[in-house]
């Protein structure tokens, strides 16, 4: 197969991307900074990009996968945090910045690939629980997040012979992880305090584990109606 990940230098796009190597599938992995034990495949394709840099997707997304007519997978993984912090205390700006990564170089990203490609057999966006639960403190995280779901909705209804789904993952240990439990303990964010919990537990898995599971749960999502909101625990 031929698959895109966006977020391969660390986390759960690293994971995924030696998962898919290590099964001899060709990889197009997009991040700022490249992952060094990824170097070795001959089956990567890199690509440096700041993907908060419209203009520079633009620029060198279509020369990156002109070798390629289309794709079995893309997996939208990169995003950001932002801060965790009440919505009204939350700048524009710093929700712009959440959103410009999160959702709308997705998009940019979504729409080179159909302008530059014969077909893509399914997209997947790796979406949030913060997307649905409200949580205090999530703010421009969660905006960004339900606003993926969206995007991945709208898509679906547009793009018939592609599959759409927006897939939560569950709790993952990963530099995000690593930044919640490093916050403060502050009453007003019980959600932080549970993860907080969960970090260094059964609870909150590393990425390797994690993106065995949800290679499964990407099979598994194309027996849903394209354009859904998964949960990968409930496939």
């Amino acid at each position: 197969m031929n698959i895109l990940i966006t977020g391969t230098s660390k986390g759960i796009g690293a994971a995924l991307a030696e998962k898919y190597l290590k099964n001899d599938h060709q990889v197009f992995g997009i991040s700022r900074s490249h992952n060094n034990s990824l170097k070795t495949h001959e089956n990567f394709n890199f690509l440096s990009l700041d993907i908060s840099d419209f203009v520079a997707i633009e620029n060198k997304l279509p020369a990156f996968i002109k070798s390629v007519e289309g794709f079995d997978l893309i997996i939208l993984n990169a995003g950001i945090l932002g801060e965790i912090k009440d919505l009204k205390d939350t700048s524009l700006h710093e929700i712009k910045k959440v959103m410009d990564v999160n959702v709308w170089a997705n998009k940019l990203l979504i729409d080179i690939c159909f302008e530059n490609l014969r077909g893509v057999d399914q997209i997947v966006a790796i979406s949030s629980g913060a997307s649905q639960s409200g949580s205090r403190g999530w703010s421009a995280y969660a905006l960004s997040k339900v606003t993926l779901n969206m995007l991945i909705s709208l898509y679906a209804a547009e793009q018939k012979r592609t599959h759409f789904s927006a897939i939560t993952p569950g709790l993952v240990d990963t530099q995000m992880q690593d930044y919640i439990s490093g916050l403060p303990d502050d009453e007003h964010y019980p959600v932080v305090q549970k993860l907080k919990k969960a970090k260094n537990t059964p609870d909150m898995p590393a990425p390797s584990e994690v993106a065995e599971e949800l290679i499964e749960a990407f099979g598994r999502a194309m027996h849903y109606r394209s354009g859904s909101f998964l949960d990968k625990r409930e496939l």
